[in-house]
């Protein structure tokens, strides 16, 4: 995990495997801060999902016992997303390095719409 400063506070920046252990353990909630048509098509498992344009920290779960971890595709929106919340007062926070492009290229399970029937199933993460 990567630390910086910002915003009086402190962002975190996980790799995919700090994020799946992290999830395994039930130690984070995970925010997904992309389009509602982006979550539809894929998405890991447990994401919650609050679309960047809408962001608002105060709606935001607590962090009793749980960090706040955010993501994107990419891991440029999670960052914003990270900023905002930090600037709001919440700290710390963390984002997810790489997005769901990089959870997806980890091999991660996720999941994603059966494009022969419009309904989600689970990916291994492996065939993707």
């Amino acid at each position: 995990m990567k630390t910086e400063s910002a915003e009086g506070g402190t962002l975190e920046t996980w790799t995919v495997d700090e994020v799946a252990e992290a999830l395994d353990r039930r130690e984070i909630v995970l925010i997904d801060v992309r389009t509602p048509p982006e979550y539809m098509v894929d998405h890991i498992e447990g994401a919650l999902l609050m679309p960047l344009p809408f962001f608002a920290p105060s709606a935001l779960p607590t962090q009793a016992g749980k960090r706040l971890v955010f993501h994107c595709g990419s891991g440029a929106r999670s960052g914003k997303a990270a900023h905002q919340a930090l600037k709001a007062g919440i700290d710390p926070v963390a984002h997810l390095e790489g997005g769901m492009g990089a959870w997806k290229k980890a091999g991660r399970p996720h999941i994603a719409i059966d494009m022969a029937t419009g309904a989600p199933k689970r990916v291994d993460g492996s065939g993707d």
